[in-house]
């Protein structure tokens, strides 16, 4: 027996759940299928979910801007309450150290345009603001055994501050409160469900499902994170993509924050600091999260089975992420054993994601998405439900892009942009600050 859909999602991490969201609230009959437990326990789990606008592009940092809104007013986007409780929003403020690979003016000029609100702080003013925090700079960032990473800073750091900065303080629950809004929309969720196969059944797909009946439809959206390779190539869906993507392993660590960061009234913002490779941000109790920008010392960990990866915390590096911080925070204190999860991320050559269509008919991608698009979450779904409607109603998008209008903040974002078929971003980081 078959059962059909208008659309099937394959992943219910964040973007899955943002994307069944959208499509249900349009009057779709949505499927989402997960080989989880529930929303949100994949790639979602281990996001530190920094909400900042540091993108190299306009349609990143005008997207990172409206998710904001979005964020702020969370059951409101939502359109529902879940009774689980919902995830929240912490404003906190952003500071983004200043580095080669990341121009100063490049990051002013997009939020002028936007409209963001910035503060430049030379190094006296970052001394002031984050208590005990070294603005020496170390760049290029070093390997933490090397008697170089030891070497005497070689000039003063200032940073770039945006005070609506923040963090969510449950990723998976806000994957989570997501699905539930788009179950309450009716979209249906199969969890602990694996896709065997999916294939053409004459103007529709037929997705093949462990332990159930198959499903038909003529939509299909990969959005299966660090597994979306392994779905495009059941369908052979990439013939025409220009950017690849790929599973990387990565680590963020959980560490008591130093003593000065913990003081009543301390400021603790959030820290991009690419000048030693690392991030951090505060997180419950007086404690502090810590990951890695994939300094160029480093090794990346690309991984073939997402299924396959340990997802256990290393002492390598635990100890190469979390001396980095200490080095930028002296009195720190850097425990023996590592604390922190591990995870599996999707990531384009590029750290840009796609949002697109695909050369085969009804056959969508929201991926390579990891790492750095948690925090756009909100207006994921909103964008690919924008190039579904208009290239299922005849749009040429490759030829002639569809574009969407950010409800609060009226900008425009040309959705090319996040074509498969685009040009690798010349302005990168190469990192996961995009």
């Amino acid at each position: 027996m078959t059962t059909t859909a208008d659309a099937v999602v394959i992943g219910a991490g964040v973007v899955g759940s943002a994307t069944a969201l959208e499509l249900s609230r349009r009057g779709l009959n949505v499927l989402a299928v997960d080989k989880a437990g529930g929303a949100g326990m994949g790639s979602t789990s281990a996001s530190s979910a920094i909400i900042r606008f540091n993108y190299s592009t306009w349609e990143g940092v005008a997207a990172s801007w409206e998710s904001k809104f979005r964020w702020e007013e969370w059951e409101e986007h939502l359109g529902y309450r879940d009774p689980n409780g919902l995830a929240g929003f912490h404003r906190c403020g952003m500071i983004v150290l200043d580095v080669p690979v990341i121009p100063r003016q490049t990051m002013t000029d997009l939020f002028d345009r936007a409209g963001i609100p910035y503060e430049v702080w030379d190094a006296e003013m970052l001394a002031n603001r984050v208590s005990g925090i070294d603005t020496g700079s170390f760049y290029p960032p070093k390997q933490v055994d090397s008697a170089e990473f030891f070497e005497d800073p070689h000039g003063d750091l200032g940073a770039l501050y945006t005070p609506d900065g923040g963090y969510v303080d449950d990723p998976r629950l806000a994957a989570a409160n997501l699905a539930a809004a788009a179950a309450h929309q009716g979209a249906r969720f199969a969890f602990r469900r694996r896709v065997s196969s999916i294939g053409r059944a004459g103007d529709v797909w037929r997705v093949e499902i462990e332990g159930q009946e198959p499903i038909e439809a003529p939509i299909v959206v990969n959005a299966a994170g660090p597994w979306s390779s392994a779905i495009n190539k059941m369908v052979g869906a990439t013939d025409d993509f220009t950017i690849e993507v790929a599973p990387m392993r990565q680590e963020v660590h959980r560490v008591q924050a130093p003593p000065t960061l913990r003081a009543p009234n301390a400021e603790f913002p959030a820290i991009g600091d690419l000048d030693l490779g690392i991030y951090v941000r505060p997180e419950s109790g007086s404690d502090m999260l810590v990951g890695g920008t994939e300094p160029e010392c480093d090794p990346l960990e690309w991984i073939e089975d997402p299924d396959a990866a340990n997802l256990n915390p290393t002492v390598g590096r635990y100890e190469a992420q979390v001396s980095r911080a200490a080095r930028r925070f002296p009195d720190m204190t850097v425990p023996n054993r590592p604390k922190g999860i591990a995870g599996v991320y999707d990531v384009a050559e590029d750290w840009t994601p796609i949002y697109d269509r695909t050369a085969l008919p009804g056959f969508y991608v929201a991926i390579g998405t990891s790492g750095n698009q948690f925090k756009n979450a909100p207006i994921i779904g909103s964008i690919m439900d924008r190039v579904i409607d208009a290239v299922e109603n005849g749009r040429d998008h490759d030829n002639d892009p569809v574009h969407y209008t950010c409800p609060h903040t009226g900008h425009d974002l040309n959705l090319g942009s996040f074509s498969r078929r685009r040009e690798i971003n010349p302005d990168s980081t190469g990192t996961v600050m995009g």
